[in-house]
């Protein structure tokens, strides 16, 4: 059965196989990382972003592919911003950080423009939701 045939059925396999492999992701990600004790908190705000993201594009497909799109696509662009905010916070090169900075703006006007279009809030026009907070945000 393919991945999307699972998705569409609700399958809990199918949440199991994104489950390990975000856990996978993780842990190689976290060993080349542990070595250094700066990118300790680097890692932590991207693995916390990453898991919200997963879980947070885990939805109920509705029958309306409008809607699932932008459902799931909205938790991507806030992980992708999240992850670039932890770039701007602990990243040291100067090039890398101009590129975060560009994606916290596209990704937000991407947010926004999803929303738009099925008469949602603007993301600057709301609080973000409980899941969708930056892991920066204390």
């Amino acid at each position: 059965m393919t991945e999307a045939v699972a998705w569409k059925r609700g399958l809990p396999g199918w949440r199991c196989v994104r489950s390990i492999g975000l856990v996978a992701f993780g842990f190689a990600f976290a060993g080349g990382a542990a070595a250094r004790d700066e990118s300790d908190g680097f890692t932590l705000v991207v693995a916390t972003a990453m898991s919200r993201m997963m879980a947070d594009m885990d939805i109920k497909p509705s029958g309306d592919p409008d809607r699932d799109f932008v459902a799931m696509m909205v938790p991507h662009h806030q992980g992708a911003i999240d992850m670039a905010v932890a770039e701007l916070r602990f990243g040291k090169d100067e090039r890398l950080k101009r590129i975060a900075q560009e994606i916290v703006v596209e990704q937000r006007q991407e947010i926004d423009a999803m929303r738009l279009v099925r008469n949602e809030p603007a993301y600057l026009q709301t609080a973000p939701r409980g899941s969708h907070r930056s892991p920066l945000e204390h």
